[in-house]
């Protein structure tokens, strides 16, 4: 029983667990099945929340369809039809370049063209614009692109190739043999010209023979004419409603405004070359078209970076009939920088004048009545503290405006052919034996170096003893020497026998070192493209030139010659770093350069230019150690030569309101060219400018004191002083009637 009982328990207590375990399946099952439903239910809500939006957005769809296709479709077709939207570029403005005062060379105007978008009309509707425009341009005496051959005022053929000509007439469908009369009958069939009039008939030829032999399309405009007047461009644009297609465009156009002025310093600018053009493409950061204008020389060339500016961009909206519909500007154009030069526009026009007019008064014969066969010539003016050029003149000069349309054949050949080589830039292309003028350096090279002492004589007695016993000049005039002197009066009176004493004591090496220093026969590094190096009088160059060097050229370079020869800024440099005891400056044209936003360059981005453009890097030169009393001796020899009777520019500086300092030189070039320097500062207490000026075959060179003394005379004012001197004034300034 208790077995039978136990084993009851047993089964009774499975049971229950058995039910238990199929309970809780079930309900778990329930819940699954639940989860399943509410699941099932939301993706039925979203899914019809799907195909709502689909109809609804189909439903949108339709009804703009409806409106595009029925409704407005005519207008929407039509307006596709006659929509063309183009693309052109936006000139920037050219910066200007002016005087240190603000005085403007270069500037830059709007000039006005003619283009024509690409039309599609009818033979009528053609002649009907030819007929209009043309008649306007001649009215107002435009000039224009013609490219008929047939001058129909004469009825006749242009001067043409006859394979040129033989061409046209194939193309145009004109008998070979046909005369110009017959040719006009056919073109006036070919376009259905119906005007009887001759004149309209012609204007209309002319307009359609054009547009059948230049190439143009919906992306590219047609150039009608250019450099039109401002009131034709006003009319063309009052009456655009009868000139479909015509587009008036104004674009920056460079101006020079002082013709021959400060030429070589400023240069122009022409028409990009092709190589010019493949160079540029090279250059990701520049923007050139290959009809753009660019800096062929000068400044113009050296700062074509930042003058050029950067091209902006708009978008113009043409319908069928060519009218422009809309103008939108995508991109502004950004102006070119400004490039202010150290040169003073008034000091720089007396420099001019002054050195043509002694040219010219040196081939008249106003010296002494000696008739000079003067040509060329060459005048800096430097600030002696800073290496500012207040002045540069190169004589003979040039227009530059000649170039700025692009210089015509007879005008190039004017210059290319001129024996005087007028686009030359003598003041840093020509390189000129300085002559005497170099005394100063060999003095100091003998002072510094202590060979040779302030208060020791050196008698002349007019033929130096060795070498090729060169002579003295003024034993070659008088037979006798200039006796005994000391350096002052060694650079006075010019001794060549002092100074070849000196050389040989010293030699050239020595000499040319210290030359070096003074910037002879090393690029300046001024901002002009061309600059020579100019050379050295000694061993080395001798050498390269595969020439003996001798004793002889040892003492012919103490005194200028040999291979001596320098361009005239290197000498106004020398010049300047005696005057300011023996400080060294970098000659410069360049005050700032200001910017569109009114910021201006750093030194170093000006720096950085000129390596780009001229390929040139400033190195900084350590100020060499010359005792003060030596360049004092120097500078006291230089004052001689201009405030003592005796010196050799005494005569042209009697009486000057303003101590001066200068020195002559007379430099043989062959047997039949003697040119003729001076070089000189002012004032001789506190020196503030420094002058050279060189003249070929001028014969002597105290003949070309006389321009550095009328530049001394504007630049200290004496101009203005001299004028109320010269006027009848009482004591309150008043004139006396």
């Amino acid at each position: 029983m208790k077995i039978l009982d136990k084993l009851k328990l047993k089964f009774n207590k499975y049971n229950n667990n058995q039910n238990k375990v199929y309970h809780r399946n079930l309900d778990n099952k329930i819940k699954k099945n639940n989860k399943m439903q509410k699941e099932q239910k939301s993706l039925n809500i979203r899914y019809n929340i799907i195909i709502i939006m689909l109809y609804i957005a189909a439903a949108i769809l339709l009804i703009q369809l409806f409106n595009m296709q029925i409704l407005n479709g005519l207008s929407y077709r039509e307006q596709s039809n006659t929509r063309l939207t183009k693309e052109v570029g936006i000139e920037p403005t050219r910066g200007t370049i002016m005087d240190r005062t603000g005085i403007p060379y270069a500037s830059t105007e709007l000039n006005y063209s003619i283009e024509l978008h690409k039309l599609k009309s009818d033979d009528e509707a053609l002649n009907k614009l030819g007929k209009t425009l043309i008649g306007i341009l001649k009215k107002n005496n435009e000039e224009y692109d013609i490219s008929l051959p047939l001058d129909l005022k004469n009825m006749k053929y242009k001067q043409m190739s006859g394979e040129d000509l033989k061409k046209w007439k194939i193309k145009n469908k004109v008998p070979e043999q046909a005369s110009p009369q017959e040719a006009f009958d056919i073109l006036k069939q070919n376009y259905k010209v119906e005007e009887t009039d001759k004149q309209e008939a012609s204007n209309i030829l002319e307009f359609r023979d054009l547009l059948n032999e230049r190439r143009y399309n919906n992306f590219e405009s047609l150039k009608i004419a250019k450099n039109i007047k401002k009131d034709t461009a006003i009319e063309i644009s009052e009456k655009s409603y009868k000139l479909p297609g015509i587009n008036i465009i104004s674009k920056p156009k460079r101006n020079y405004l002082k013709g021959e002025e400060a030429s070589h310093i400023i240069g122009y600018i022409g028409k990009i070359n092709e190589k010019e053009y493949e160079s540029k493409k090279q250059n990701k950061n520049t923007e050139y078209k290959n009809d753009d204008f660019i800096g062929k020389t000068g400044i113009e060339k050296t700062f074509e970076k930042v003058l050029k500016g950067v091209r902006g961009k708009k978008q113009i909206d043409i319908n069928i009939q060519g009218g422009v519909t809309g103008e939108y500007t995508i991109k502004e154009a950004v102006g070119g920088s400004s490039v202010v030069l150290t040169i003073d526009s008034k000091l720089q026009k007396v420099t001019e004048q002054s050195l043509e007019r002694t040219i010219k008064k040196l081939r008249q014969g106003g010296f002494e009545n000696k008739k000079q066969n003067a040509k060329g010539g060459s005048t800096v003016v430097m600030n002696v503290k800073t290496g500012e050029i207040l002045a540069m003149a190169s004589y003979p000069q040039y227009d530059v405006n000649r170039f700025k349309d692009g210089i015509s054949n007879k005008d190039w050949n004017e210059y290319a052919n001129n024996p005087l080589a007028p686009l030359v830039n003598r003041s840093i292309s020509t390189i000129y034996a300085p002559g005497s003028t170099f005394k100063m350096i060999t003095a100091l090279t003998g002072l510094n170096e202590e060979k040779i002492g302030l208060r020791e004589i050196i008698n002349d007695t007019g033929i130096y003893p060795k070498a090729h016993r060169p002579k003295c000049w003024i034993y070659l005039y008088h037979g006798i020497g200039h006796g005994r002197l000391n350096v002052i009066g060694a650079i006075k009176n010019s001794c060549n026998y002092f100074f070849y004493e000196v050389g040989n004591r010293v030699g050239s090496d020595k000499i040319s070192e210290y030359a070096k220093y003074f910037g002879l026969g090393v690029k300046t590094g001024v901002e002009l493209e061309g600059e020579k190096t100019g050379e050295l009088a000694n061993k080395q160059t001798a050498e390269k030139k595969g020439e003996v060097w001798t004793q002889g050229g040892e003492l012919s370079a103490a005194i200028g010659q040999s291979y001596n020869s320098f361009t005239p800024i290197q000498m106004a440099k020398y010049i300047s770093m005696i005057a300011n005891g023996g400080k060294v400056i970098h000659p410069t044209l360049i005050k700032s350069i200001k910017q569109a936003n009114g910021t201006a360059l750093s030194q170093e981005e000006i720096d950085k230019i000129l390596e780009e453009t001229l390929g040139y890097k400033k190195e900084k030169v350590e100020d060499k150690q010359i005792k003060k009393e030596y360049i004092d001796a120097v500078l006291e020899g230089m004052r001689a030569v201009t405030g003592e009777s005796g010196g050799t520019a005494y005569s042209v500086f009697r009486n000057f309101k303003v101590e001066v300092g200068g020195k002559t030189g007379t430099a043989q070039v062959g047997q039949n060219r003697t040119d003729g320097l001076f070089v000189g500062f002012a004032p001789f207490d506190s020196p503030e400018i420094g002058i050279v000026t060189v003249i070929e075959n001028a014969g002597e060179g105290h003949y070309t004191a006389e321009v550095v003394r009328d530049i001394m005379k504007e630049y200290f004012g004496m101009n203005i002083k001299h004028i109320k001197e010269n006027m009848n004034l009482n004591k309150e300034g008043e004139f006396i009637i």
